[in-house]
């Protein structure tokens, strides 16, 4: 009878939970201004803490503009914004203190509120029809005059250095900030269950939206419009996140347009959290440095992540691997497949343990990797580069797939400390040097590769201290003189079943243990 009794109680609980949610709060019934003339603050997170004690609901901002600054998010608690609604926020500083718990470019701080903050909350969802202008100038031009040492010590830098004083005395990248870090638009901070759906952004003072520490994160049919100008305004950067869903956006930034991240450099590893299980697919990058970037923040570890029927256009490269000496960290199990590339003004594809110079050093903690990454159905249409790959001395990067590629580009393929690279159906175009320049890397496979308009004196590849090459069933139709140039540091190619009828010659003769076979050239 108790346990019945129980069971009931916890039914009707639920279902009270359940309808709470569902109640709808106009904000106009609550004497928010909607012409943008006055703040709503205090209106709109007094309203969210009502509902969020009751249980939760959905706060709807009709048409209207309202001006506002920083709204804090409860658990089970949706914004949303009707078509012809504008959320305008201030951009008086003041109005995002105190600071709180923060994440920036991945350093854990004290920094000021985001415009929208959700700290610890579950069930939280962005909804609707509407749009969010982040009113970033200022931000950025307060920014700017304090790097050019126009602005010094200001008092939200001195607020600054006494909320991060233990951090300061140890973090040195950090301190190179001068003390002054603009928020992100949307920061939700060890968060559960977070939806971000259909609504538009636009000048946030910081990233546009970074979920960090947080799970379940679905965003969907969003638009993020930035100016091209504009610093430092990434698109979406899931920090430290698992199970992460991106799809049907549309993003234009100034800076990258998806970036995947997980800490930096000591802070990132004594936290250890991976960002993991990340899809982002049918989505379209126009203008920004990058469409879809891991890193260069990934101490954590990036793992498990796939990237699909995506349409990228303009960006500065498509899909960027960033790292350097000094994160740590492992990036690995990335797919990427079924993707259209224009105008990259760059690279293609960009893998680089070597995103800031530094000395070679003993493997350490210190030391990045990235490896088991596989690329397919991908074309590129206007680059500098298809593809390039730098790794470390002490580190090479390894295990990179890349099959059914078409590209035509400027230039070829760069290769360099890397190993286990594979080629398969790949179809290039060039305008000038050689298909493959490859340096001090082994295990590679270049396997049914045609090139079009290869120069007559150049190569198709350039070998440099290399070894364990297989160059096999490939059709070369334009004339060229040699087909592989090796260096005498080159050991272990071998050259099988090519079709190379307009060829002078298989390989240079100077590397060792060259093995061919099978082959057809003009001589």
């Amino acid at each position: 009878m108790k346990r019945n009794l129980a069971i009931t109680l916890l039914f009707c609980l639920n279902t009270i939970l359940s309808l709470s949610r569902d109640v709808w709060t106009n904000v106009l019934d609550h004497g928010a201004d909607p012409t943008g003339k006055y703040k709503c603050t205090g209106i709109i997170n007094s309203l969210i803490d009502s509902m969020a004690l009751k249980g939760g609901g959905t706060l709807y901002f009709p048409a209207g503009i309202f001006y506002t600054g920083p709204i804090i998010m409860k658990s089970n608690i949706t914004l949303y914004l009707d078509a012809g609604t504008v959320i305008r926020f201030s951009d008086d500083f003041d109005d995002y203190l105190p600071m709180v718990q923060s994440r920036w470019e991945d350093v854990r701080v004290k920094n000021f509120k985001s415009q929208i903050y959700a700290y610890r909350c579950e069930n939280i969802a962005i909804r609707g029809d509407g749009h969010f202008d982040g009113m970033g100038r200022k931000w950025w031009d307060f920014m700017r005059s304090i790097a050019s040492n126009q602005t010094v010590d200001s008092k939200w830098q001195e607020i600054f250095k006494r909320e991060n004083a233990e951090l300061l005395a140890w973090n040195e990248y950090i301190r190179s900030k001068n003390n002054f870090l603009r928020p992100p638009m949307i920061t939700t901070y060890e968060c559960r269950n977070v939806l971000i759906e259909d609504v538009s952004f636009s000048n946030p003072p910081f990233w546009t939206i970074m979920p960090a520490f947080s799970e379940n994160i679905t965003i969907s049919g969003i638009t993020i419009e930035n100016p091209e100008d504009s610093p430092n305004t990434d698109g979406i950067d899931p920090s430290s996140c698992r199970n992460v869903h991106i799809s049907n956006c549309h993003i234009s930034v100034g800076d990258d347009c998806i970036v995947i991240k997980s800490g930096r450099d000591e802070d990132g590893r004594k936290a250890g959290v991976p960002t993991e299980n990340v899809t982002i697919t049918n989505c379209t990058m126009l203008k920004g440095h990058g469409a879809v970037v891991i890193g260069s923040e990934m101490s954590g570890g990036v793992r498990r992540i796939t990237i699909s029927n995506c349409v990228f256009e303009g960006t500065d490269r498509g899909i960027r691997i960033k790292t350097m000496r000094g994160r740590g960290g492992v990036v690995e199990d990335v797919r990427v497949s079924n993707i259209a590339m224009y105008n990259m003004i760059n690279e293609g594809v960009l893998i680089t343990l070597r995103y800031q110079p530094s000395k070679p050093e003993p493997l350490s903690e210190r030391t990045p990797a990235v490896k088991n990454i596989c690329i397919s159905n991908v074309s590129i249409r206007g680059a500098d580069r298809p593809v390039a790959v730098y790794g470390l001395e002490e580190q090479n990067v390894t295990d990179i797939s890349f099959s059914d590629i078409e590209s035509s580009t400027d230039n070829g393929i760069l290769l360099e400390n890397s190993r286990g690279i594979r080629f398969h159906d790949v179809r290039m175009t060039l305008k000038q040097g050689k298909a493959l320049e490859a340096k001090d890397s082994g295990d590679i496979t270049w396997d049914m590769v045609s090139v079009n308009a290869l120069p007559v004196n150049e190569p198709a590849l350039k070998l440099i201290n290399c070894e364990n090459i297989i160059v096999s069933n490939c059709f070369q139709i334009n004339p060229v003189s040699l087909y592989v140039d090796e260096d005498e540091t080159c050991r272990n190619i071998y050259i099988l079943n090519n079709l190379l009828p307009s060829t002078g010659g298989l390989y240079a003769g100077k590397g060792k243990n060259i093995i061919s076979n099978n082959n057809v050239t003009k001589n």
